[in-house]
């Protein structure tokens, strides 16, 4: 098999129609049609069962599609790194930061991996740590750092900090005129909260009210951590979401949320059996370097 025609094979797995796959790859239908009739008789099994107006792919079809998507990835992989051998190491670092202390972690990374490595580039996107890993899933990213919890039959792992969860309220609420940078939880009571929408981080708030015997009295959820302070500065509510360094605010006042494990668990993850760029497994090996060699940030 060769890789044009496992190509070829992984096109047409991927449209489940010969024409679509034609015009994906820019090429006539019947040589592709042949390729894959070829391929079939190669491997004296059916890849594909054909209907009308499309194809369903078989079991074996599935297990040719998991396996050529593996060698077609090690075979880029391959051409990557010879390309990076003799360029000095270049290429796009793709990276998820989930809101909190995330991208304060990352910005050091950065400035250090990029004096050992002048030629990498980074591309950032943000979201919610499920946003984040259903673009690890999808192939958008590679690399993210998120908050626990995660499914660890999916995703390599290892911890880079911890953050304190805060209550963010406008400067004019009764509760920040409160002595003290801490509230409690039966401060918080009855209090309209603005959480994030992550539900195991909703989950994680109704469990701390309901140690005190009362459920939180949340009246919106959403993802963006600078559009629930700018609610919170409203008067809307209390916000609460992890710690941040990023946010300047005079309508704000920020207490930390007291009593044990108010806190969120940040991770760098990535992908199982899935190959990255060497600039990325270097830059992994960089970042665990940085976090476990010499304590964890934050």
């Amino acid at each position: 098999m060769e890789l044009r025609t496992l190509s070829y094979f992984v096109a047409v797995a991927e449209e489940l129609n010969i024409s679509k796959a034609a015009e994906k790859l820019k090429m006539s239908q019947p040589p592709l049609s042949l390729t894959i009739r070829n391929l079939e008789e190669e491997l004296n099994t059916e890849l594909f069962i054909r209907g009308k107006r499309q194809l369903a792919i078989t079991e074996s079809g599935e297990l040719l599609y998991r396996r050529a998507k593996e060698i077609l990835d090690l075979s880029g992989k391959a051409a990557e790194e010879i390309r990076s051998m003799k360029d000095g190491m270049t290429g796009t670092i793709a990276l998820g930061l989930v809101e909190g202390m995330a991208p304060d972690f990352a910005g050091a990374w950065f400035a250090g991996f990029s004096r050992e490595y002048p030629k990498a580039r980074f591309r950032i996107l943000d979201g919610n740590s499920d946003d984040l890993i259903e673009k690890l899933r999808s192939g958008i990213i590679s690399l993210a750092v998120i908050t626990a919890p995660y499914d660890s039959s999916l995703l390599n792992s290892f911890p880079v900090g911890i953050g304190d969860m805060y209550a963010m309220m406008s400067k004019d609420h009764p509760l920040a005129d409160h002595a003290g940078e801490s509230v409690t939880i039966k401060q918080l009571a009855d209090q309209p909260l603005i959480v994030p929408s992550r539900r195991a981080t909703i989950d994680m708030i109704i469990k701390w009210f309901r140690e005190i015997k009362c459920e939180p009295n949340i009246v919106c959820e959403m993802d963006s951590y600078l559009d629930a302070a700018a609610l919170a500065g409203r008067g809307m509510g209390i916000s609460i979401f992890p710690q941040t360094s990023y946010i300047g605010n005079t309508s704000l006042v920020f207490k930390k949320i007291g009593g044990s494990g108010r806190n969120v668990d940040y991770l760098f993850v990535w992908r199982k059996g899935h190959p990255l760029p060497t600039i990325e497994e270097k830059f992994i090996d960089y970042v665990r370097q940085e976090t476990q060699g010499q304590g964890k940030p934050g």
